[in-house]
């Protein structure tokens, strides 16, 4: 005898479905989340009807929503909301109230109640914290600019939607004191707090150490499971969201040392109950509707996605950071988010929105999230593109020191670890260094420490010449934007040819189009952490030291290419004279029309007239080492230079072109 059971055929649909939408969705390199959105329009009612009972599949879609909430708290931590506070309490704030007011404010002219012009305001307000965090991580976009603007201003509007869930009876009219059911629910909210901080200091992790004592993966697991469903029941019994005390839950378990243990457990869940979230999500829409309105649904889609980057903007602003940094950040927070289908549901029931309008609101929300990966892949260019279009005093402000007296000075970009680390050993070394940094508040906190640190953007020509780039040594590049890095490998190149440009990156495919840009060296931490791991385990194994540094120049060498192997004989040049402080090798491409082009190295005179020593040539994939004299130069060679780092200045252009007339021969 068989037992039905009517949300397995449902389940069944929906995965089958959605496997088939992905792969089709991957070959046509569309991001997974649409094909998450389109599955849910597919299977839903107003589509093929796959799906028998839509209500019965947003069971799971909640689950997903505690379980992204728990996830966001436990990758957080309090350590965490206290470095972002600014960007948080001050950027997000000012982000949500201005768009609550800004959209409130056409519906309240057009005589729409103020209740329900606010609850539209809050519907606005939110962007998605699954779509824009996964796809900045994917990019590796979080550590910059205008992805901390983009996780501080989130982590406030998922805050934000727990008051807004409780507003939204009040707004309604529905609760019979409006101030004193407040009240009762910020006194709920206290008791709750004190209850969870107790659980969290003296309870929590106690059960989390004699779970661990057992040694069983299933078992910590479940508990991990159960803490997260455990406090979001008590919060939801109170008054409260379900989503709050999932955060909660992860900020408790964000302070416990197995965090990454229970993180590692929890994401496979996570991912699949927030895919069913999206699929849900499409269920609602019904596409009929969009084909008839299409015009109004894409104009509000338009009006949507201008307004919440221009208001973003705005408050990225307010933290100090520059204009294009500022609407890259509103870029990334232009789409409506997932908890405003939360809101959505929540103020149907309560008859702020009529069954039109909630159409409406899906049609655009969807869009938004459809547009939003395009928008994220296509930050690179933009920021390129704004950078040409903005006049220089709107791309950074300056401080006011000069620098213009510096020269062969270390240019640090970046005052992150890296950069941190670099500028200890420079004045260790007594070598004399600036640091570019992009984040105003590291800025004003490490100026008060004596460092000579500076606001500005290491991409733009303005700033570099402001610390006297053309009269440097080095440029050191330790930021975690990978577009931002070939902007300023290629300005600072442009500047000054004769600049030695050193870059860390993650990946070992970053290394050769950073190469071509202009950097001399690129130190890839994808590579180099896995030659640390080696060294490591050949050492517990004790092979000799010098068998392991052998082995470690080989696959240096191997790894980075011929044109590291060339760049590090030219150092051991450097390093017979004991100190050099002011010669060095430097790489300079030849371009078409530039006076070496066409002659052989002996017709050029470059080292009898111009005082250059060529060490080597690279053309194509083939470095020659110490070239013979006949070679004749080529457009698009790469040639080693070695000489005093002014004089190589001087003469760059020589290999750059002729419209450089201060290295032309006479």
């Amino acid at each position: 005898m068989s037992v039905e059971i009517p949300i397995l055929t449902d389940v069944v649909m929906i995965f089958g479905l959605s496997c088939a939408v992905i792969v089709a969705s991957h070959r046509l390199r569309i991001p997974p989340v649409i094909g998450f959105l389109l599955t849910g329009v597919l299977a839903g009612p107003h589509g093929l009807g796959l799906v028998d009972d839509p209500h019965q599949v947003e069971i799971f879609a909640e689950i997903g929503v505690i379980l992204l909430l728990f996830v966001i708290g436990m990758e957080l931590s309090l350590g965490e909301l206290q470095r972002l506070k600014k960007p948080v309490f001050v950027g997000g704030a000012a982000q949500v109230l201005l768009t609550i007011a800004v959209l409130e404010l056409p519906f309240v002219l057009f005589g729409v109640g103020l209740g329900k012009a606010l609850f539209i305001g809050f519907l606005g307000a939110l962007s998605s914290t699954a779509i824009v965090l996964k796809l900045l991580g994917e990019k590796a976009q979080l550590g910059a600019p205008h992805g901390r603007i983009s996780l501080g201003m989130l982590i406030f509007q998922d805050v934000a939607v727990v008051p807004m869930m409780l507003l939204i009876p009040l707004l309604a009219g529905t609760a019979d004191n409006p101030w004193f059911s407040l009240g009762g629910l910020l006194v709920k909210a206290a008791v709750v707090g004190v209850v969870l901080l107790v659980l969290a200091r003296k309870v929590i992790p106690r059960v989390l150490e004699a779970v661990i004592r057992t040694r069983s993966r299933e078992l910590f697991l479940m508990t991990t499971l159960g803490l997260c469903f455990a406090i979001a029941l008590l919060t939801s019994s109170v008054g409260l969201s379900l989503s709050l005390g999932a955060f909660l839950a992860g900020l408790i378990m964000s302070e416990s040392e197995y965090s990454h243990s229970a993180l590692e457990g929890v994401l496979p869940f996570r991912d699949v109950f927030t895919s069913i979230f999206f699929v849900s999500i499409g269920m609602l829409l019904n596409p009929a509707f969009v084909i008839t309105h299409l015009p109004q649904v894409l104009g509000l889609a338009g009006a949507i996605l201008v307004l919440k980057t221009a208001l973003a903007a705005v408050a990225g602003r307010l933290l100090g950071y520059p204009w294009h940094v500022a609407i890259l950040g509103g870029l990334c927070l232009c789409q409506i988010g997932e908890f405003s289908f939360v809101l959505a549901g929540v103020g149907m029931s309560n008859n702020l929105l009529t069954p039109m309008e909630y159409q409406y609101f899906l049609a655009v929300a969807i869009m938004t999230m459809a547009v939003t990966p395009f928008l994220i892949a296509a930050v690179p260019a933009i920021s390129g593109r704004l950078l040409k279009l903005m006049p220089p005093g709107l791309q950074t402000a300056l401080l006011k020191e000069e620098h213009s007296d510096q020269r062969d000075h270390l240019i640090i970009a970046g005052f992150g670890l890296g950069g941190r680390h670099l500028a200890r050993a420079a004045k260790a070394a007594g070598i004399n260094y600036v640091i570019l940094e992009m984040n105003p508040d590291t800025v004003r906190r490490e100026r008060t420490k004596g460092e000579p640190i500076m606001y500005g953007d290491a991409s733009q020509g303005a700033v570099l010449e402001h610390i006297n780039v053309s009269k440097a040594r080095i440029l050191a590049v330790v930021i975690s934007d990978p577009a931002a890095i070939g902007r300023i490998v290629a300005t600072a190149r442009a500047h000054n040819p004769a600049l030695h440009i050193v870059v860390r990156t993650r990946f070992v495919s970053e290394i050769e189009p950073l190469m071509q840009l202009g950097a001399q060296e690129v130190v890839a931490e994808e590579y180099e952490t896995s030659v640390e791991m080696f060294i490591r385990v050949l050492s517990t194994y004790l092979v000799p030291k010098g068998d392991i540094e052998r082995f470690v120049r080989e696959i240096r060498a191997e790894g980075y290419g011929m044109l590291r192997r060339a760049m590090l004989n030219t150092a051991d040049v450097c390093s017979l004279g004991g100190t050099c402080s002011s010669f060095g090798a430097t790489v300079l491409t030849v371009v078409p029309g530039a006076y070496v082009e066409g002659k052989s190295l002996v017709e050029s005179r470059l080292r009898k007239e111009h005082g250059l020593t060529v060490v080597a040539v690279q053309r194509d994939d083939k470095a020659q080492i110490n070239p013979d004299p006949s070679l004749v130069f080529m457009a698009g060679d790469r040639v080693h230079v070695f000489g005093e780092q002014e004089l190589i200045s001087e003469k760059a252009g020589l290999f750059i072109g002729q419209g450089d007339q201060r290295s032309q021969p006479d």
